[in-house]
């Protein structure tokens, strides 16, 4: 028997549009889900934007009061799409009002944010999930398996990387994310954060780190009117960038692994760069975001001179075969956050937790918050879950 459940999605940028069409498409790609989310609310404090999304998407009901979804009865789960400082305040209180909640990393500010809105979640015993979509990809969910099989020998050492131009632009606004208080450690934060939860998620347990971080475009104009995301600004009184364009980082996992994360938002000439590369004592895999449906896979016995062959990932793999009937058919980010809907939805209709919980943003935002304190102690720290 199929059922609805009223859903709300809180800040309609670019990131609130992503959810909502996820929820729109996830009954197409996952028929056998009994849950079936109907748009029922839409908050962003932005004049009109509430209304536009409204209009566009089909939400009921459209307002600028976010606090206005935490007491509305015909809500069930939430989407927070906010900026990062809004988290743990929307976080907690839609946890407290009995929402189930999808929350874009990387979780507030600080550690102790994600602690709130994770204690907040299990205190309430509702679900709660978060946005870290690139473990949703089915060649890295085939890259995963691979590791944990022991195919390429015991992990030695992997390298992620995270490199974008989205804030390359030096007329880009300095919006809230360049603000300490507001959007936190910058590309720890933004990007980070997500190459984290991947060494997480293929490798294990981070056990210490040592980090650099750089500002490399210290000052931005002021944006004289309402942004969304990655607006140019040209005549605004200039302000300074208070958290970090740039972060490599050493790490040391439990397993006694080592690893290279390096992540910046002002990397002229790469648009969205991302992937990693884990070496094992008998072979290799490698995944490029941009390239997503291929996974390059070294194995064997020879060691020395060994081939690299690429697989293209299919049916079998993650949840690829909910949208491509064959191998080497493509997919997009977009699908990404559909398979992330589905999970939210199926721990819902389940009681059981499938993809990132508010854990992985704790164990995430504490390696971030580890980053920063080596950045400024220049020596190894170990992350404080």
């Amino acid at each position: 028997m199929v059922s609805r459940l009223g859903v709300a999605v809180v800040g309609f940028g670019w990131m609130g549009r992503v959810h909502t069409q996820a929820y729109v498409r996830v009954p197409h790609h996952f028929p056998q889900l009994s849950l079936r989310p109907e748009l029922v609310a839409v908050a962003d404090d932005v004049p009109g934007r509430a209304e536009e999304a409204a209009g566009r998407y089909g939400f009921a009901t459209a307002v600028r009061d976010w606090r206005e979804i935490a007491v509305d009865p015909r809500v069930h789960a939430v989407s927070i799409a906010a900026p990062n400082f809004l988290h743990r305040e929307i976080g907690v209180a839609m946890a407290e009002a009995g929402k189930h909640i999808w929350i874009e990393k990387p979780v507030g500010l600080t550690v102790e944010d994600a602690r709130a809105v994770s204690g907040a979640v299990t205190k309430a015993g509702v679900r709660g999930t978060v946005g870290f979509n690139y473990r949703n990809a089915p060649a890295v969910a085939a890259a995963r398996e691979l590791i944990a099989s022991g195919d390429i020998g015991t992990v030695a050492h992997v390298r992620i990387r995270l490199l974008s131009d989205y804030a390359a632009h030096p007329e880009g606004a300095l919006t809230w994310r360049y603000e300490r208080e507001r959007g936190g450690g910058g590309v720890l934060g933004d990007l980070a954060s997500h190459g984290v939860d991947l060494a997480r998620f293929l490798v294990g347990e981070i056990e210490s780190l040592a980090a650099d971080t750089a500002v490399f475009i210290p000052e931005r104009a002021r944006p004289t009117s309402a942004t969304a995301g990655h607006t140019r600004a040209t005549g605004g009184v200039p302000g300074p960038v208070e958290n970090e364009d740039y972060v490599n980082c050493l790490l040391r996992f439990a397993s006694g692994a080592r690893g290279v994360l390096e992540a910046c938002r002002v990397s002229v000439g790469e648009q969205n760069n991302y992937g990693f590369e884990v070496h094992g004592t008998r072979g290799a895999v490698f995944w490029d975001f941009r390239r997503m449906g291929e996974l390059r896979i070294s194995r064997g016995t020879t060691y020395q001179d060994q081939p690299v062959s690429t697989l293209h990932v299919g049916p079998g793999h993650g949840e690829y075969a909910a949208f491509q009937p064959g191998a080497a058919n493509a997919m997009g980010y977009d699908d990404l956050k559909v398979i992330e809907a589905y999970h939210f939805l199926r721990s819902i209709e389940d009681g059981t937790a499938y993809g990132p919980t508010l854990d992985d943003a704790v164990h995430s935002a504490a390696a971030l918050d580890a980053m920063s304190g080596s950045a400024e102690r220049r020596g190894w720290v170990s992350p404080v879950v």
